[in-house]
């Protein structure tokens, strides 16, 4: 009886690990294009293409990440109640300022859908900031990148691949800078 009872269990435990195999080569999305080489997918962590995105700015232009291709680009997520975010807003903006001229890019992203769009205009005109705020006003753009706490950046280089995350804040001046030249120099 035992014995029977054992190769039951066998028969069950194979029969699952099957299951889950067949599962997983059905489900597997195909990352090979057209030429057969492998390509990167997209994912909200390093080493990974940055989840592509538009939103539009104070003045109503359309911005898209990967519209920005070749640049680096500094994806930084907010909001004007958040006290780590607005401390280090005026050290991406001395970095913005210091290093645009090398194709640097800073998308400073509100989460209007947790804000207000008033008191986050009220900041970004008090404190003069001439990098690009955009405004998440549904969300959408958090949920992509899995937002789960305030401030959270993304370094992307010029190959829009995600180089380093940080969550929470802020960040120091001086450790924007030197991962903004990682960016520059294409080093990881």
């Amino acid at each position: 009886m035992r014995t029977t009872l054992s190769r039951y269990w066998i028969y069950f435990a194979v029969a699952i690990l099957l299951a889950g195999a067949g599962w997983i080569w059905v489900s597997a999305e195909d990352i090979d294009n057209a030429d057969g080489a492998a390509t990167i997918q997209t994912a909200p962590q390093e080493g990974f293409l940055a989840p592509d995105f538009t939103l539009q700015t104070m003045s109503g232009e359309q911005i898209t990440l990967s519209d920005l291709q070749g640049q680096p680009v500094l994806v930084n997520f907010w909001a004007s109640w958040c006290p780590p975010c607005r401390a280090e807003m005026p050290g991406m903006e001395n970095a913005y300022q210091e290093y645009q001229s090398q194709g640097f890019v800073v998308l400073a992203i509100n989460v209007t859908y947790q804000d207000t769009l008033s008191d986050a205009i009220s900041f970004v005109e008090t404190q003069g900031f001439s990098y690009p705020i955009l405004f998440d006003t549904q969300g959408s753009v958090s949920k992509l990148y899995q937002l789960r706490s305030l401030p959270t950046s993304f370094f992307v280089d010029k190959e829009g691949v995600i180089q380093d995350v940080v969550y929470g804040g802020p960040i120091p001046e001086a450790d924007i800078q030197a991962r903004i030249e990682n960016l520059l120099e294409g080093a990881p």
